[in-house]
């Protein structure tokens, strides 16, 4: 097995690819890695065990589980946080991402979500974006 830990990163080369065209990317990381269809089933295989003990297991899934629940794809802020997430890791500079974050924040009902969770976590960070959102002035990060 590899040293893993010694391995030099070129940082540059990884920036230059940050925006690279995703199937192209993973085209040539296939060829890169170059799995035999046996070893390519073995992973699909050991994926899909993941999976399933995953979802069997209870452990840390009730907090994700109550978050998704409050904010999930039905609602606004859901889809305000789901855009977030996605965003965040292809903005380029800090500014950009202070400015998504204080107009995806800053417009969000999070009052409406006060108080619904059964689970005290969701709540307490209901209650942090809604500090947040009264906190955020959009205009002045712009």
């Amino acid at each position: 097995m590899r040293d893993w830990v010694n391995i030099k990163i070129d940082w540059d080369a990884l920036d230059r690819e940050k925006f690279a065209d995703e199937r192209r990317a993973v085209r040539v990381l296939d060829k890169a890695v170059g799995l035999s269809p046996s070893a390519r089933r073995a992973v699909g295989d050991g994926a899909v065990g993941l999976v399933k003990r995953a979802r069997a297991s209870r452990q840390g899934g009730d907090l994700m589980e109550s978050f998704l629940q409050e904010f999930g794809l039905t609602n606004k802020e859901g889809l305000a946080l789901m855009c977030l997430a996605e965003a965040l890791l292809r903005v380029p500079d800090a500014k950009t991402a202070d400015a998504l974050i204080a107009e995806k924040i800053g417009s969000g009902a999070w009052t409406e979500h006060a108080w619904k969770s059964d689970n005290w976590l969701v709540n307490a960070s209901t209650l942090g974006l809604m500090l947040t959102g009264s906190l955020l002035n959009v205009d002045s990060v712009a």
